[in-house]
């Protein structure tokens, strides 16, 4: 049995819907000028000598927000959303994440087409697959808006319940729009990791260009950089990558959200200022995102939550132990723990090699997606925290720990939201913990 919908609830969350079209844009054109300044990745002011082998193919953010504020007030405008029952958006959501599996599906047909060397004429060949394709994305582009729509619906119910709204809405209000990402090229110093700089170009960068790109700024600039995927994006409306995944991408819609709280508050207004409080936002954003996921699963797709797994006694004799597997985060955490500890001793070339070996033995265990360990890899991964080991290198984590320890004193989501968003320092969060013990 599903829980009942609060009524008062129901009606506030209409009231965006019946504001004067104009009024509406206007409020959202308003909170987009406060959150662009402030995203989770900003793109900050690169290095001029960088940006000469980027300005050309650099991401245009302006344009892609106001198509899609365009987009959003579209559909807010014709409201459909509202006419339908919970269990008719329950329905739409899961045909549009169907229809997206499809997608991914025909499109590694393609490229299996294009890179397979016994056919001559690929475009010939793939005749069919490409129109069936261009059907498939014609039926997205028609879906996108409804789907989005519902799932900002589902989410803005789920963050309210937790207490994290403003007269029956959450501000500022949830709004994603799905699309394919930009890259972001990320510069660290070579002696030390920190992430210095970071631009974001565009998505349709191919791999070589990728590679020549961080050769050319690495030689110019005697740094480390590198052309890496993201997930989302905190911009206004956010920017979430094109999944099938529905826990994945809720959550990733939670976590930008939660960027654009944070950024209306003095934590995410501090992001840049130092590493410990890129840290600090970025883990706050992953485990308010795990948990709004995790809900909103619970609330209305629990048909998809992952079953547990439960163990029962057994009479049999024990089998042989096997071997243990290969620990993404605990090797990746050994690698950075020396790494550090190489760089601190000024064994700058030693470091860089080491990096590369380990690679290989990431590579030849199946994660065969690293094509670089390097110091910008660490500055980028290293900031997300919300579980211990990993990236971040040390073996305990002190920020990771105390952001993760405040949550768990804290009596609810919105108790820990509300306190840590107006926190400046690292010193001011270990206060906190220390205060509760």
């Amino acid at each position: 049995m599903k829980p009942p919908i609060n009524t008062s609830n129901r009606r506030r969350s209409l009231l965006l819907h019946w504001l004067p079209p104009l009024l509406r844009l206007t409020l959202v054109i308003l909170v987009a000028i406060l959150l662009l300044g402030n995203s989770s990745m900003p793109p900050g002011d690169p290095l001029e000598k960088a940006r000469a082998y980027t300005r050309q193919i650099e991401f245009d953010f302006i344009g892609w927000t106001f198509d899609a504020l365009r987009l959003k007030f579209l559909e807010a405008s014709i409201g459909t959303t509202n006419y339908l029952s919970e269990e008719e958006r329950h329905e739409w959501v899961l045909d549009y994440l169907n229809l997206a599996c499809q997608i991914f599906r025909k499109e590694w047909e393609l490229e299996q087409i294009y890179a397979n060397p016994e056919i001559d004429d690929p475009r010939a060949y793939s005749t069919e697959l490409r129109k069936e394709l261009a059907g498939l994305y014609a039926r997205r582009e028609q879906t996108t808006p409804l789907v989005e729509s519902i799932l900002q619906s589902q989410i803005s119910y789920v963050i309210a319940e937790e207490g994290l709204s403003l007269a029956g809405q959450p501000f500022p209000p949830v709004l994603y729009h799905s699309t394919p990402l930009p890259l972001i090229l990320i510069i660290s110093p070579r002696d030390v990791i920190r992430l210095d700089e970071s631009i974001a170009l565009n998505g349709d960068l191919p791999i070589d260009a990728r590679d020549e790109l961080e050769q050319n700024v690495d030689q110019a600039l005697d740094v480390s950089s590198l052309v890496e995927n993201i997930g989302g994006l905190g911009l206004y409306p956010t920017m979430v990558d094109e999944t099938c995944n529905l826990n994945w991408l809720t959550e990733v819609i939670a976590h930008e959200w939660t960027h654009n709280f944070l950024s209306l508050r003095p934590l995410g207004i501090n992001y840049g200022t130092s590493p410990e409080l890129r840290v600090i936002n970025e883990t706050v954003a992953s485990l308010t995102g795990k948990e709004i996921s995790r809900a909103v699963l619970e609330r209305f797709y629990p048909e998809l939550i992952p079953a547990e797994v439960v163990e029962t006694p057994s009479s049999e004799a024990p089998k042989p132990a096997e071997p243990p597997k290969f620990n993404f985060n605990k090797e990746m955490q050994i690698t950075r723990v020396k790494t550090d500890q190489l760089l601190a001793e000024g064994k700058i070339e030693e470091a860089e090699q080491y990096m590369e070996d380990r690679r290989q033995v990431f590579w030849e265990n199946g994660y065969t997606g690293l094509r670089k360990i390097n110091q910008a890899y660490f500055a980028f991964h290293g900031a997300y925290a919300d579980e211990p080991g990993g990236a971040a290198g040390v073996t305990e984590d002190p920020i990771g720990a105390a952001v993760r320890l405040l949550r768990a004193e804290s009596a609810s989501l919105a108790d820990f939201l509300n306190r840590i968003s107006w926190m400046t320092s690292f010193e001011q969060l270990q206060k906190a913990v220390s205060d509760e013990d």
